[in-house]
């Protein structure tokens, strides 16, 4: 099986335990990806909707099985960051087995220089200090998804391409963009702060590549809608990738996945996984 080599992967908002994932794009991309790191930028899990209405399937197993795979096979060094719905492991952080990392943030050595890794919800205002209010905003991104999956679903038989609401409000709605841009300088403040040359973070579900002033701001999106990543070659450069681009070089197949692999599984059980590690366990 051909894959894409290179030397940091990072993805974020995969948002497993929800029906808007895209688990099988973002396991193929796992699957046709070799790395030496995998970083794991936050929202991998979502937990909020887990404890709620959320559906895990076998496929999303999969998705932590090749992860593990990338583990113990490829000897991979992977680091998980927390995220504001898969916040139960912050009161547990940092934890470490073998290869795996799962912490609070993380400084990324490059040849470029030292990059900051985290989450980002930590500039979020509402996601930090309001939670009913985040929740109810999760439930509106929710619905909008909803709505958005049945338009697409209309405009797939009329033979049109997918096209995403949210993004389109997102990118039109002046308090969206603003709220994009103070949360990129924040970043941007944040880094220099601590002596970073650049900032690697998800969290607004919008991927970019840019500098802000001296540093350099990358976001991995999300595999929700935008479906993209970051990737460090070997020569130190960085680049997003978005799914389309990506099975250009490796296709995905109509049938690389059963449909069992939708039929529902019980989710694992974070709060107990995590008990676990603490000492005297």
């Amino acid at each position: 099986m051909s894959k894409l080599n290179v030397r940091t992967v990072i993805i974020s908002d995969v948002h497993l335990g929800t029906a808007d994932c895209k688990i099988r794009e973002v396991n193929h991309f796992l699957q046709h990806t070799r790395c030496d790191k995998l970083i794991l930028n936050g929202d991998i899990i979502d937990g909020w909707q887990l404890s709620r209405s959320g559906r895990w399937t076998k496929a999303h197993t999969r998705f932590i099985r090749l992860v593990l795979k990338k583990i113990e096979k490829r000897d991979t060094e992977v680091i998980y960051l927390r995220g504001n719905h898969d916040d139960i492991l912050a009161s547990f952080l940092p934890l470490q087995f073998e290869n795996l990392h799962i912490v609070e943030d993380y400084v990324h050595e490059t040849s470029r220089g030292r990059y900051l890794v985290l989450h980002g919800d930590v500039f979020d205002t509402i996601t930090r200090n309001f939670v009913f209010l985040a929740h109810l905003g999760d439930w509106g991104y929710r619905t909008l998804l909803a709505l958005n999956r049945g338009y697409n679903a209309w405009r797939a038989w009329r033979g049109l391409e997918y096209w995403s609401l949210s993004k389109a409000i997102k990118a039109r709605v002046k308090s969206a963009v603003n709220h994009i841009s103070k949360f990129e300088d924040h970043l941007a403040k944040l880094a220099e702060d601590r002596e970073c040359v650049g900032i690697i973070c998800g969290h607004i579900h919008t991927a970019s590549d840019k500098m802000l002033g001296n540093v350099h701001y990358l976001n991995s999106g999300d595999w929700v809608e935008s479906l993209t990543a970051i990737v460090e070659h070997y020569d130190g450069r960085f680049e997003v990738l978005d799914f389309g681009q990506f099975i250009r070089q490796f296709p995905l197949p109509e049938d690389e996945y059963s449909n069992e692999d939708n039929s529902p599984q019980a989710a694992p059980r974070l709060d107990a996984a995590v008990k676990l590690t603490e000492p005297g366990n």
